[in-house]
């Protein structure tokens, strides 16, 4: 998610563009970036769906001592994501105020904003990568080395077709569509994305009635991404995106898989809906010239018994859940749901 343009949304048509920087950090280094415990920094915000995929990748494969994590202010200003939230206003690690100066020691006059998740080398402070739909699954397959005993198989490989093929279909009508209905600047064009997102949650609905994740009977990569998207649609999509055709709690089999990812360590724990709701009906003013952040909805129910253990499934296939959450990384109370 980028801060650029943020004032034009609502005003002009709405269209994701690519990840610019889409080196690879892998086991062998073949695109120049080995793997190295402490070599990178993760640069991400808590409201973003696109950068928490990468916070519970990170979490649940127990990469937290090998990659360290920035967390960005959720309000942007003109030169988008900002370490407001350090002291001094400067990352820890990496000693800028803004995240730009990491892309302007990549590159200058690079096409396109400033997007999270990223990874800086903190050697040079020089971006890496921005490429939001590699970077979890080269966690999950070139970071083995690093990862934790008992770290779940995120992307396994006898799964991988179908795993592709469910993540292209939430992609298109539901992680990318909910911002196709909310920056709409025409009736049809918010229709034909509005009606597009409900009928790919009404076919995931049937797909999950009888089964308890996406694939399979353990949490994938498929799961993460439909879930960064779901815990946001009733304090934001439903509201500010104008995806109101009913709300996520209104149904039940995908309010009941949300919640059974939510109370899986590793999902809702890093869910922060402070970042998320400030961030959304802030920054967009496109859409929300006011600023005014809803009040609602009430968040208790995310805790509420989901009884999807009923299905059958494991959770993490033959390994463990992570271990409590990095005291340095704890949600703040303030965005918790209890």
């Amino acid at each position: 998610m980028g801060g650029d343009g943020n004032r034009a949304y609502g005003h002009k048509t709405f269209s994701r563009s690519r990840s610019h920087f889409r080196d690879r950090i892998t086991a062998d280094g073949s695109d120049g970036w080995p793997v190295a415990a402490g070599r990178y920094r993760l640069v991400v915000s808590r409201a973003c769906p696109w950068a928490s995929r990468a916070v519970i990748s990170r979490r649940l494969l127990g990469l937290e001592d090998a990659l360290s994590m920035a967390v960005a202010d959720p309000i942007q200003d003109d030169r988008s994501w900002r370490f407001t939230l350090d002291p001094d206003g400067r990352d820890p690690v990496l000693g800028i105020r803004y995240l730009s100066e990491a892309y302007d020691r990549r590159e200058t006059g690079y096409p396109g904003g400033v997007s999270v998740p990223a990874v800086v080398d903190v050697p040079s402070g020089r971006l890496v990568t921005n490429d939001y739909q590699q970077l979890t699954l080269d966690l999950a397959t070139e970071w083995t080395a690093l990862h934790r005993a008992g770290a779940p198989d995120l992307y396994p490989a006898d799964r991988r077709d179908e795993i592709d093929a469910v993540m292209a279909e939430v992609y298109r009508d539901v992680n990318n569509g909910v911002y196709r209905a909310g920056f709409a600047t025409h009736q049809q064009e918010y229709e034909e994305a509005c009606e597009g997102v409900f009928r790919r949650l009404e076919l995931l609905a049937e797909r999950l009635s009888g089964q308890r994740y996406l694939v399979g009977d353990t949490l994938t990569e498929a799961d993460i991404r439909l879930f960064t998207t779901l815990v946001r649609f009733d304090p934001v999509y439903h509201g500010h995106f104008k995806c109101n055709r009913w709300k996520l709690a209104e149904d039940p089999v995908l309010w009941a898989y949300a919640r059974d990812l939510f109370q899986t360590p590793g999902f809702g724990d890093t869910v922060d809906f402070d970042h998320i709701k400030r961030h959304y009906y802030q920054v967009h003013t496109g859409i929300n010239p006011t600023g005014i952040v809803p009040l609602g909805p009430d968040l208790a129910g995310w805790l509420s018994p989901h009884h999807r253990e009923q299905l059958g499934g494991r959770p993490f296939g033959d390994g463990t859940p992570p271990g409590p959450v990095p005291p340095g990384e704890r949600v703040a109370s303030l965005g918790r749901a209890a």
